[in-house]
């Protein structure tokens, strides 16, 4: 056996890029803003060079080991989806077990970094999150019922909380609104997809809410997330956390994410899904960006 042969095989099959994708490096950006949302709005000065460096890579390194787990568990699911056919394990660029020592390896250096050099309590948060996403949303909850982005999403929506944590060593009522805004903002977010990925979920016997429910009952929940959502989002500018800035531009873009579900329930089977998908990432990068825009301007004013 020609053991050279082998390692240029081995090169080829598990390349840098399959492993870089199976993190799902998009989640994880948008993951890693939100924490750092998080923790820019746990202070009213400047954060301190280590909570943010140290905390926002083992935050990061986290959600990149869950999303590696996900990959890990999905394959039988990701495998019979069009959307999802081409990653490392169901194309056969990767296998199980590089993919498992992979993920718990960026799980523990996450681990080592928040617990060491940032603080134990978001340690434990972060690990909670971890398996919440990892273990009971994508092994339990994703397979067992049509609410399951509903309870799934609070681990998702974790993260701004854990960046405040990472700075302050506290959780307070400002870090679960935040927490609040991204659960609230889940299911209108991934339900458009949803809808229009429901063939593949059917396929593939997951229970997402239109395979269970139908299209119909879920632009429905759409638009009455989107307004729980508006709801939702002022409440900053409520309890003082945030100024004016920030409530007019949370009302302008929470009725935009209104105008969009309207259009949805209003349109034939899957038209508009896609865009309404589109928007609910636009919105929380807008939201969170004002969020940080408004606090900055009440900082210097």
């Amino acid at each position: 056996m020609d053991i050279s042969n082998l390692s240029a095989q081995a090169s080829v099959d598990y390349t840098w890029q399959d492993y870089f994708e199976m993190t799902k490096p998009k989640v994880v950006l948008l993951i890693t803003f939100t924490a750092l949302v998080g923790m820019l709005l746990s202070t009213p000065g400047f954060v301190p060079w280590q909570p943010l460096l140290f905390g926002l890579a083992g935050i990061s390194l986290a959600a990149a080991s869950g999303a590696v787990i996900n990959h890990v568990i999905d394959q039988r699911i990701d495998a019979v989806m069009d959307r999802t056919s081409w990653r490392p394990i169901p194309s056969g660029h990767m296998d199980t077990s590089h993919a498992m020592s992979f993920a718990l390896l960026l799980g523990a250096v996450a681990m080592g970094l928040l617990y060491f050099l940032v603080n134990p309590l978001t340690a434990l948060l972060t690990f909670f999150a971890l398996i919440g996403y990892a273990v009971i949303y994508t092994r339990y909850l994703k397979r067992s019922t049509p609410q399951n982005i509903v309870w799934g999403g609070l681990a998702g929506a974790a993260p701004p909380l854990l960046g405040w944590s990472a700075v302050t060593g506290e959780v307070t009522t400002e870090a679960f609104l935040l927490l609040l805004i991204i659960f609230v903002w889940t299911p209108p977010h991934f339900w458009p997809l949803a809808i229009h990925r429901r063939d593949d979920y059917a396929r593939a016997d997951v229970p997402m809410l239109p395979v269970t429910h139908g299209i119909d009952f879920t632009k429905q929940q759409v638009l009455i997330y989107a307004v729980m959502l508006l709801a939702v989002s002022l409440l900053p500018f409520a309890i003082h956390m945030s100024g004016i800035l920030y409530l007019i531009g949370a009302l302008l873009l929470g009725l935009g994410f209104i105008r969009h579900a309207v259009i949805l329930l209003r349109s034939e089977g899957r038209h508009h899904a896609m865009k309404t998908f589109g928007f609910s990432i636009l919105y929380l990068s807008l939201l969170f960006t004002l969020l940080l825009a408004d606090h900055y301007l009440l900082m210097f004013i």
